[in-house]
């Protein structure tokens, strides 16, 4: 049975009339269709981007964002959330710190995020390479078991409901040290899956150094400095990392792992974390 003929329709998925072309013949049914929506994000009342993202974990999604971009240091200076459903969108406000509003009122205020994109609102070159920049990571004493990645991995396919519906979404996943996978975010966006992690896992007050995050998708810079920026220790991708992002994570001490799949995977940087315990 296809998943769209189904009773049960996931949070952040609809149904949609189509036809599907089988055997020779056009045959019309419904599909579990994927939902795209703006989410604007405000703090203290001024707005400050809209997102396009699945509407499920805006809670997440919106800490998550926050810290990555460097508003708040800590998701204590987040004091309030507010998910409202309009019109056209979605609403998200919080109420943050005086110090963290006086480092946003600085920045640029408003941008246009889409589900694929690179440098939002860098208005220079100069201001790409101060942007790029992510703090080092403490690296003496972590070890992580090489066979872990494969078996976070594996545990991930596992447990992407939105994504076994629909087909159309990334998700970032958080797991211990031996691999077992203890937090999963799905959204449309291969960055915004990975912020509704750091949220999730900023909410749960975890030590995100004590494991390391997996995704679907590939290893861009901007999911590096997600990480590094998070305090991610490792982040391993089931496709390929670019060029920047493995620089990126030379200089900010993450550890790169790119094409996690079929039980191999490649190392880009600071290959002395996977190394079984007992080493």
């Amino acid at each position: 049975m296809n998943a769209g003929e189904g009773f049960f329709a996931p949070l952040g998925a609809r149904r949609l009339p189509a036809g599907r072309w089988a055997d020779g013949r056009l045959e019309a049914v419904t599909e579990l269709v994927a939902d795209e929506v703006p989410v604007a994000l405000a703090y203290n009342g001024i707005s400050h981007a809209v997102m396009l993202a699945s509407p499920r974990d805006l809670e997440d999604f919106a800490i998550g964002f926050s810290l990555g971009e460097r508003i708040v240091a800590s998701a204590s200076e987040i004091y309030d959330i507010e998910v409202e459903q309009g019109a056209h969108g979605i609403a998200v406000e919080m109420r943050i710190a005086a110090g963290a509003m006086m480092r946003l009122k600085g920045s640029r205020r408003a941008r246009l995020g889409k589900t694929g994109c690179g440098l939002c609102g860098v208005e220079s070159l100069a201001c790409f390479e101060e942007d790029a920049s992510a703090p080092a990571l403490p690296g003496a004493g972590m070890r992580i078991d090489p066979r872990a990645l494969q078996c976070a991995m594996d545990a991930l396919a596992e447990r992407q409901d939105l994504h076994h519906a629909t087909g159309a979404v990334h998700a970032a996943g958080w797991a211990s040290r031996a691999g077992e996978l203890l937090c999963v975010r799905e959204d449309i966006g291969r960055h915004n899956a990975l912020d509704k992690l750091v949220g999730a896992l900023a909410r749960g007050k975890i030590d995100v150094a004590d494991g390391f995050a997996v995704v679907t998708s590939r290893a861009s810079y901007e999911m590096v400095q997600k990480a590094a920026r998070a305090g991610l220790p490792l982040l391993a991708a089931i496709s390929a990392p670019t060029a920047l992002a493995v620089q990126l994570a030379l200089r900010s001490g993450v550890t790169l792992a790119g094409f996690v799949r079929g039980g191999r995977y490649v190392v880009y940087s600071h290959p002395e974390r996977l190394a079984p315990e007992c080493a």
